[in-house]
């Protein structure tokens, strides 16, 4: 079901302890080859099969487009907002799915920029609002353990415009990857302990600009991503989503 393309009548009716999936995402350079649209085509592409499998089970809202991309803002082709306003804007929107009765709600991220700040709200909000559980999912944490089977370059390969997020634009949006401008990311070194990719954590948090990660708005190697590769990531990470949904609406 979902949310926007429903009526109030019809939303009123609904049972409330339907769980809500809310995506966030980001508009964002993403190197010369993916659309600045990359993370919220992912967020919406994962959360839209979910929720055609999931069927009545699960509520789907209108996904939060833009986020906090200012590390992002010195490659251009960037839409930011400051992580007071996505706090501020995501908790709203909470606000008012409470206001109507809901009671479970699933943030779905597919954009690093936005962890800190979503993680910030889920506390304060579910703080203040005891009588509902909401949930932070990032889609690469979540199907971590079956992504790590799936990778096929190594440290710093599964990043930013990298071997992941190429290969599910290739399942995605295949038209809309220029294949010709498809290169390696352009990873700047750091500190041992800081170095990370979406796979591999780092052992301590360093604050680096896009422009200091790398030279060219890739940090990974997309040259290894594929559409089939893609269609196995998306599978992965939509079943562990599908059981998430599923335990709240049992509980």
């Amino acid at each position: 079901m979902k949310w926007k393309e429903m009526t109030a009548v019809e939303l009123r009716a609904l049972d409330r302890k339907v769980p809500l999936l809310l995506p966030v995402a980001a508009v964002e350079q993403h190197g010369p080859h993916l659309p600045t649209a990359t993370d919220s085509m992912i967020a919406e592409h994962l959360c839209l099969t979910a929720e055609a499998e999931l069927s009545e089970t699960v509520l789907l809202l209108p996904t939060v487009t833009v986020g906090c991309s200012g590390h992002h803002l010195d490659f251009g082709g960037t839409l930011s907002v400051d992580h007071t306003t996505f706090i501020a804007y995501v908790s709203g929107i909470l606000d008012s799915v409470a206001a109507a009765g809901f009671r479970d709600i699933v943030i779905f991220n597919s954009h690093g920029g936005n962890q800190a700040a979503a993680q910030v709200m889920v506390e304060s909000w579910g703080m203040s609002h005891p009588k509902c559980r909401v949930v932070l999912l990032t889609w690469w944490k979540l199907a971590g353990e079956a992504l790590s089977a799936i990778t096929e370059t190594g440290p710093g390969g599964v990043g930013h415009a990298g071997e992941f997020e190429t290969s599910l634009m290739l399942a995605i949006a295949p038209d809309l990857v220029r294949h010709d401008r498809i290169e390696k990311g352009g990873n700047l070194p750091t500190f041992p302990w800081a170095e990370s990719d979406m796979i591999r954590g780092a052992q301590g948090l360093l604050h680096r600009p896009v422009r200091g990660m790398t030279s060219n708005g890739v940090f990974g190697d997309p040259t290894a991503a594929s559409a089939e590769k893609g269609r196995r990531i998306a599978e992965a990470v939509v079943d562990r989503l599908k059981t998430v949904i599923a335990d709240l609406g049992r509980g």
